[in-house]
């Protein structure tokens, strides 16, 4: 087997998964409300407090939702025996994480679509206004937050062995990421002796938080960089750059490969470290 073959397998298993349809509701009605919401205030492009706002929401669900599916799609394959199965078939670890990978990510991109596409239309019918730029801004700060969110996922499935254990941890890494990890490094910077080290320990907390570093990049794209003070000056100039793009694609694949591939590392050694 293949990586578009267990891809389109994933598919399939996705949308018969009622967890599926479940967030697919959820986040059609959560986007059309905020893009509501954003019509209600103002119709024109750029950021405002509106527009920080809608994001902060869209981390609190899209994270959680995503880290939720895949988790519980990898761990499915160990609990209902379907990977015994698989693994008669000569396929590695590799091959088969980034085929559910690619798997998920066409269903959280047609959830993504759907909903957005839904709202839109919605707006559109009653004549409701949001600038151009805001719609595809929002479409595609959810569409990469999905892509590693999903690696996230995955890498949380292959060292588990069950559902249960899947939504525990992914509930609690949500929590940490996204919750509480202003406040994470509020405490670790605080026992810091010397100034000079803050502002370098404070942008590597950045990268290696993607939810973090995707937020932190949209908003001084928006021309808000401002926002976060003088200890991010050098991330606004690069940020606003003509090379600011490239250089967040390169983090950003980044953070996917290496991901995928330290799940299909763990996969492929499963029986050895009890994860299957």
């Amino acid at each position: 087997m293949n990586i578009l073959a267990i891809a389109k397998r994933e598919i399939k298993l996705g949308w018969r998964n009622s967890w599926t349809y479940s967030f697919l509701i959820l986040f059609t009605i959560f986007i059309t409300a905020i893009l509501l919401l954003q019509s209600g205030v103002s119709s024109s492009d750029g950021y405002t407090d509106m527009t920080g706002t809608i994001l902060n929401m869209t981390l609190y669900l899209l994270p959680l939702t995503t880290l939720l599916l895949g988790g519980f799609s990898a761990t499915a394959e160990k609990e209902d025996g379907e990977w015994d199965l698989l693994s008669t078939y000569p396929i590695s670890g590799y091959v088969f994480i980034w085929g559910k990978w690619i798997g998920l990510c066409v269903i959280l991109f047609t959830i993504i679509l759907f909903s957005f596409g839904f709202a839109g239309l919605l707006m559109l019918l009653f004549d409701q206004k949001v600038g151009f730029y805001s719609f595809v801004f929002y479409l595609f700060f959810a569409l990469f937050l999905a892509l590693v969110y999903v690696s996230i996922a995955l890498l949380i499935g292959s060292i588990l062995k069950n559902r249960w254990q899947a939504l525990v941890t992914g509930i609690a890494i949500w929590f940490m990421m996204i919750v509480i990890w202003p406040l994470l490094m509020i405490a670790v910077l605080s026992q810091f002796p010397s100034y000079k080290l803050i502002q370098p320990t404070l942008q590597l907390f950045t990268f290696l938080n993607p939810a973090e570093f995707i937020r932190v990049f949209a908003i001084m794209r928006m021309g808000a960089g401002s926002a976060f003070g003088a200890d991010y000056y050098e991330w606004v100039t690069w940020v606003t750059s003509s090379n600011g793009p490239m250089i967040f694609m390169l983090v950003y694949c980044s953070w996917i490969i290496i991901l995928v591939y330290i799940s299909g590392f763990i996969w492929e050694r499963g029986e050895v470290n009890g994860a299957r």
